[in-house]
């Protein structure tokens, strides 16, 4: 069965064009031209990914995306202005998978949708990764502290996993993008750094003081071995 996208943006012919392009690579779509009207679809029947505009008639495409996020994982690819960073980063904040800025080429945007859907559907290993009160389960897509599920976007999860894989290892950004398949470019560094500052939230008992997630000054980060041990 082809996997279903849901095109949220009031552009018509924009999202006509995205139509038919993702069906001819062999994707069901839809398209909804306003954030309640995405959100109802998403609602009826969910998607296995959504395209979403920032400039919506509505609500905007930022506060959508909190509103998806407040009931579903599904992956989000979002459409932000040409240039503006910051809209991507608070994008990525609220939970977006990836961004791209207009005008794109239809090309790329179907190269990063089928990067989502392919972060999505599996994990790089099979056994569970167990560093002290973390869990982190690559087959069922979960990461659990102590017992509890912490929330994070698929591009999260997948920054999360690549860094437990090479644990006691430092990773640059542009190794995290690679593995993630970005380009790199200094905007998208930031958007690791956004990431990173996500995950932390999720499962460090102090974001403020990380003991889990580690910064290397100038070269990256680095996934300690030890954690939870007293002293």
């Amino acid at each position: 069965m082809a996997e279903q996208i849901l095109i949220v943006d009031d552009d018509t012919r924009l999202s006509a064009m995205l139509s038919d392009y993702l069906s001819g690579s062999g994707y069901a779509t839809r398209t909804a031209a306003s954030a309640l009207a995405g959100l109802d679809e998403i609602r009826r029947n969910p998607p296995d990914a959504v395209i979403l505009d920032v400039m919506l008639p509505d609500l905007d495409g930022f506060e959508t995306c909190r509103r998806i996020r407040a009931t579903s994982d599904v992956p989000i690819l979002m459409l932000t202005a040409k240039g503006e960073e910051t809209d991507r980063i608070v994008g990525l904040e609220l939970g977006a998978d990836d961004y791209l800025p207009k005008p794109f080429n239809p090309r790329e945007l179907l190269a990063r949708l089928r990067a989502i859907l392919r972060r999505r559907t599996g994990g790089r290993s099979d056994h569970i990764m167990r560093f002290g009160k973390l869990e982190i389960d690559p087959a069922s897509r979960v990461a659990r502290v102590d017992g509890r599920n912490c929330e994070m976007t698929g591009h999260q999860f997948d920054i999360l996993v690549a860094l437990a894989e090479n644990a006691g290892r430092t990773m640059s950004r542009e190794q995290l993008m690679d593995r993630l398949g970005g380009e790199g470019s200094d905007a998208l560094d930031r958007s690791i750094d956004v990431h990173i500052s996500r995950i932390r939230a999720a499962i460090e008992d102090d974001p403020r003081r990380p003991r889990r997630i580690i910064t290397v000054r100038g070269a990256g980060y680095v996934f300690a071995r030890r954690q939870d041990e007293e002293g």
